[in-house]
């Protein structure tokens, strides 16, 4: 009880009147009782506004933020549906040439498969052949995505392999340039986009689609704030409006990627599938010319 008195000034300040009060002589019981109530008035007045009325403001303000927010994110969940539910015959569509595509590429490239298993074994760079990592699938379910390996072992350990720039890089755009942890075989594998193939093992699982988003880890979906919920409404992508059209420019940092991935999740349609499919393949050449 006393610890409460103490914590408001107010409290405080009439509890010591009384006791003076009560200890003044010549003043009897109904005397102290209307001075005790008038010196309360006067203190009331004088006394200057509690800090808690600032606190409940300032708590206030973090409330209608909070809410705010929270009404965006919903808005942006039920655009997502919105969007993804109105586009179900795109979609059967779709899908079916995920499967017949990706079933008919492990079929006829079983033999590069093989000859690239061969080169990662023979470069004695690791124990594995291939690769996998953790994703987010359609609806922010965690997937595995398959690669070859173009790293060497323990290559998750960035701290042990990479300088404070290289660091600063990997953790804003989560990829570095001259990578030191790429093999020589992966970066021949990285530059003719080869590495990438036994994802059509998560495609004909329905993990991924040929075309979509780039799957991301979940440590990106901050980048999108209230887009999280509309990038992840789709399958992502074996490649991407992304992959096939971006620049040099194209990051996080200035946005220019987020704006790219959303726009495909907004505007998709099979032509438009078509046409990044081919963009892929040029997109390979020229970056296999510069030696990337």
């Amino acid at each position: 009880m006393g610890g409460r008195l103490s914590a408001c000034p107010k409290t405080s300040m009439v509890r010591s009147i009384v006791l003076s009060e009560n200890n003044t002589p010549g003043i009897d019981a109904k005397g102290s009782s209307i001075a005790v109530r008038e010196r309360v008035r006067e203190t009331a007045d004088a006394v200057p506004p509690s800090i808690g009325v600032a606190d409940t403001s300032v708590a206030a303000e973090r409330r209608r933020a909070a809410a705010e927010q929270h009404r965006a994110a919903i808005a942006a969940k039920k655009r997502a549906l919105k969007i993804a539910r109105g586009k179900k015959t795109y979609d059967t569509v779709k899908r079916f040439c995920d499967v017949v595509g990706s079933l008919a590429g492990l079929i006829v490239l079983s033999p590069v498969f093989l000859i690239i298993s061969l080169l990662i074994v023979f470069e004695r760079s690791g124990k594995r052949v291939f690769f996998k990592q953790r994703r987010l699938g359609m609806g922010g379910k965690p997937i595995y995505i398959y690669k070859f390996r173009t790293m060497i072992d323990n290559a998750e350990d960035v701290k042990r392999w990479l300088n404070k720039g290289q660091l600063a890089q990997y953790y804003s755009e989560y990829k570095v340039e001259d990578d030191p942890r790429v093999t020589k075989v992966g970066k021949f594998l990285r530059r003719t986009g080869l590495d990438e193939l036994p994802q059509l093992v998560n495609i004909l699982k329905g993990e991924l689609s040929i075309v979509g988003p780039r799957p991301i880890q979940e440590s990106e979906t901050a980048l999108y704030g209230k887009d999280k919920a509309l990038l992840l409404s789709i399958r992502p992508g074996l490649t991407g409006y992304w992959q096939a059209y971006c620049s040099g420019d194209t990051t996080y940092t200035n946005r220019k990627r987020q704006r790219m991935e959303i726009h495909y999740v907004l505007h998709r349609n099979l032509l438009w599938d078509i046409k990044i499919c081919f963009a892929t393949f040029g997109a390979i050449v020229r970056k296999a010319k510069r030696g990337q």
